[in-house]
């Protein structure tokens, strides 16, 4: 293959594996959670299993996304899972946040956190 003809087709795949812009911002709600050493596999499930289910029972959820932690750079902290949710608003955000839903979530999960951290942010 001739290296013009190469270069536009690397060119093109490339182009084609970028995401699309986005039109509208995304509020991107963060939770890291380091469990205690004494939280077991079967209670991390729980754990995970009650979060999985909130956009089903809390209006607002524009997004979700779930998973462990697998960078190889060693500066976890001892944070093994990390949950986004997302929020077209911050009204929609603040109404999460003091849903009975999430509050009863929020009782699952206390007891088996030794940290959490929450942040939040404006995707634009």
């Amino acid at each position: 293959m001739p290296f013009p003809l190469l270069s536009m087709v690397l060119t093109a795949a490339c182009v084609a594996a970028e995401p699309a812009p986005r039109t509208t911002p995304v509020l991107r709600h963060i939770v890291l959670y380091k469990f205690k050493d004494t939280t077991t596999p079967a209670q991390i499930d729980e754990v995970s299993a009650a979060f999985k289910a909130l956009p089903g029972k809390i209006p607002g959820i524009v997004g979700f996304e779930a998973g462990t932690n697998v960078s190889p750079e060693g500066k976890s902290e001892g944070f093994t899972h990390a949950f986004v949710v997302s929020f077209a608003t911050e009204k929609d955000r603040d109404a999460y946040i003091v849903h009975p839903a999430h509050q009863d979530f929020v009782k699952v999960v206390k007891d088996r956190c030794e940290k959490v951290i929450v942040v939040d942010f404006w995707v634009k």
